[in-house]
């Protein structure tokens, strides 16, 4: 019979040989094996079906869980020859009763309805007069309560199918199962667990990037320029974000599809089919949209927010390159994307062991986007599958930032959380640590352990941060209730012990001038109150940047105030006293919390410009390399040019370890010789005896840099 399967893949999908697991899975099903089949999205899960379809007598049932689906898949069915049909809502009572005389006079060899629809006592009835040899149960994890997308009709398919007078083969696929909803697969549909078929999750054309703390739409619009003849998704988690990116995209030129269930169904097919013909290069989406989608040139998958689930993001990060070329699948992650698939889950799950669950698929989500080590071996440990490799293209494997040692930062933090009793959450502990006043933190009397202020140089956000890449990594557990509690975990414990070294890629220091800052909130609800007396936007008022640059100068006379960007003649006219009224308001009664965030914002200031001595010829490293000269970068770090030209020198002296040579012409090698021959017994010395047949990029431009300013001279 593989012979017949074989010729019905020439025939009808021009394929000479089937690809990874498709054979074994097809051989399971020809010799009457019930089977699951776990194939990555893009796989050919559906080529497992519909092959044995054609060479079985009479007919397969496909349930599958979405009305688009089934036209998607029916649509391309009869393109290539294929007789297929679907029963569904869209259709009326005549269409329907004639599709099901023609399945039972042989006209189809495939029909597909939802799981619902099996339930129906009329059309258990038909299917027990229809010949079926064989069920497909498409996107499988729906069967499953630890699944992601959890249906109560899938769960009675087992039963159903039992009751039926003479079993079909049925065939379970998915593309994401976790060990333990593979098991619940096999269970409730009675399959043996060794007829289960898996090609594993990897994904070798996907690179995978998490990208944090970026302004999103500002990101998001680079991206696109640079890809602007490129297909692709961007899911956003609500309709108001679907709506106002497909909004922002259609000013600014691009073709733009948009998918969200607050659409009429004639509108969401309009559009999907736009997309999918490639009239509309760009889809905005909530999850709603793609499962199933057969679209193979999606060359990006960007995720506006952060997905509730592994689960749901790598199946709709997978719909991309389904034709085997180059994808890139982007996270767009802040802090704030976990309140809203927190309150989502608290809004949506009233079962409280459901919404357990759902929080601790939420935490690995949120561990994903926090680990330093490679995406691609995180997704596959998540979902059972051991692959020591790492991939080399995610976000996290191309880094080639240094590692620092955090083994002191982290047993301030864990050392703290002991101190509180481990009966605190992320935001009391950080506040705790930066020695906040905070109304809570003196009524719990916290402001009197030992570690309260230990780490007051640090920012609240920093520290929640760092306290997500520990979660992340291990060394701190996290309870699943709706309040979540840190406690130290056993491995965060080695590490108080001093057993345990914690090691973390350098941070790129990032300035926000209103971090926690009490006062640009203020101003943010005058401009609100101003724009709602003007009936304008309160962006037309003043913008965001302006009221930033408000909060941190603090103008106190009209002079002062026009001096700030964004502000003319007009504004100052208008608006130029209230808002000094308002400022010296605020600063009269919160004069204790300016004091803090001034102390907080000249420590930050400190930090930044000058770092650690140990690491600090690395920073200047990386001004150099945004093409920064010695002059500038001394400037922007508060240190004279002798400083900084030694920074560049350390930096040259390790260069043996740094991978960073380029190939050069036999002209440009000359000229770059003869300055580091006439700089031969200067410092320079040690450098072109450790790199005699090669010169790195960067060392070429300090030797020249070096001698444009007379340095040999001197």
């Amino acid at each position: 019979m593989m012979n017949q399967a074989i010729e019905v893949l020439k025939q009808y999908f021009g394929y000479n040989h089937f690809r990874k697991g498709q054979e074994d899975v097809i051989k399971h099903i020809l010799t009457g094996e019930d089977v699951v089949c776990i194939m990555p999205t893009g796989g050919g899960k559906s080529i497992c079906y519909q092959v044995p379809a054609m060479v079985f007598p009479g007919v397969t049932i496909v349930i599958s869980p979405l009305i688009s689906l089934m036209k998607d898949q029916v649509d391309s069915l009869t393109e290539v020859g294929i007789p297929a049909t679907y029963i569904n809502s869209t259709l009326t009572v005549q269409e329907m009763n004639d599709r099901l005389y023609d399945l039972k006079a042989g006209k189809y060899k495939l029909l597909y309805v939802a799981p619902e629809r099996l339930e129906a006592g009329l059309f258990a009835e038909v299917m027990d007069e229809m010949p079926i040899s064989l069920i497909a149960v498409d996107e499988a994890h729906c069967i499953s309560q630890w699944g992601h997308d959890f249906r109560p009709s899938y769960a009675k398919i087992g039963s159903i199918i039992s009751r039926m007078k003479k079993k079909p083969v049925i065939a379970a696929l998915t593309a994401t199962a976790t060990p333990k909803v593979q098991e619940d697969i096999c269970e409730q549909l009675k399959i043996n667990p060794n007829n289960s078929v898996k090609t594993g999750f990897q994904r070798e054309n996907l690179s995978l990037s998490i990208v944090k703390g970026a302004d999103k739409l500002s990101y998001m619009d680079s991206f696109l320029q640079q890809n602007r003849e490129e297909s692709g998704i961007i899911y956003a988690t609500t309709r108001q974000d679907v709506e106002k990116i497909h909004e922002r995209l259609s000013k600014k030129g691009y073709s733009v599809s948009k998918y969200h269930g607050g659409m009429r169904d004639i509108e969401r097919e309009e559009q999907q089919q736009s997309f999918i013909n490639d009239n509309n290069q760009i889809m905005i989406a909530t999850t709603a949209f793609g499962m199933g989608i057969d679209k193979s040139n999606i060359r990006y998958i960007i995720h506006y927010q952060l997905p509730k689930n592994m689960e749901g993001y790598y199946q709709e990060a997978g719909r991309a390159g389904r034709d085997g070329l180059a994808s890139k699948c982007i996270l767009l992650y802040s802090a704030q994307d976990i309140r809203i698939q927190r309150f989502l889950i608290e809004q949506t799950s009233f079962d409280m062991d459901k919404q357990k669950q759902e929080i601790e698929k939420l935490q690995a989500m949120i561990n994903f986007c926090h680990t330093e080590g490679c995406l691609e071996q995180y997704i596959l440990q998540y979902f059972g599958e051991v692959h020591s490799e790492k991939c080399g293209r995610c976000s996290n494997c191309t880094d080639n930032r240094s590692m620092v040692d955090v083994t002191i930062e982290t047993q301030k933090v864990l050392s703290c959380m002991i101190r509180m009793g481990e009966k605190f959450g992320k935001t009391m502990i950080a506040q705790v640590l930066t020695g906040s006043k905070s109304k809570k933190v003196i009524d719990f009397q916290l402001d009197k352990i030992k570690t309260y202020g230990l780490m007051k140089e640090k920012s609240a956000k920093e520290i929640s941060d760092f306290m997500e890449f520990l979660i992340s990594e291990q060394y701190i557990d996290v309870s699943l209730g709706s309040m979540p509690i840190l406690k130290v975990a056993n491995k965060g414990k080695e590490v108080l012990l001093g057993n345990v070294k914690v090691m973390r890629k350098e941070q790129m220091q990032v300035v926000s001038i209103t971090e926690e800052n009490g006062l640009f909130h203020f101003l943010r609800s005058i401009r609100k109150q101003l724009a709602d007396q003007e009936k304008v936007p309160p962006f037309v008022v003043f913008s965001d940047e302006t009221l930033r640059n408000i909060s941190l100068l603090k103008p106190s006379t009209l002079e002062e105030f026009r001096q700030i960007k964004g502000i003319g003649d007009h504004k100052l006219k208008k608006y130029g006293e209230t808002m000094i009224h308002s400022l010296n308001q605020y600063q009269s009664e919160n004069e204790q919390e300016i004091q803090e965030v001034n102390t907080h914002n000249s420590l930050l200031k400190k930090t930044t410009s000058k770092k650690s001595v140990e690491n600090s010829h690395l920073v200047t490293l990386e001004l150099f390399q945004e093409g920064l000269d010695i002059k500038q970068i001394a400037k922007n770090r508060e240190l004279n040019v002798q400083t900084i030209e030694n920074h560049l020198l350390k930096c040259g002296e390790e260069a043996r370890d740094i991978n960073w040579n380029v190939f050069l012409s036999d002209e440009d090698h000359s000229k770059i010789m003869e300055v580091v021959n006439e700089l031969g017994n200067s410092k320079l010395k040690p450098i072109k005896e450790a790199l005699p047949s090669e010169i790195s990029y960067f060392m070429i431009k300090i030797a020249l840099m070096l001698n444009s300013r007379d340095t040999v001279k001197h």
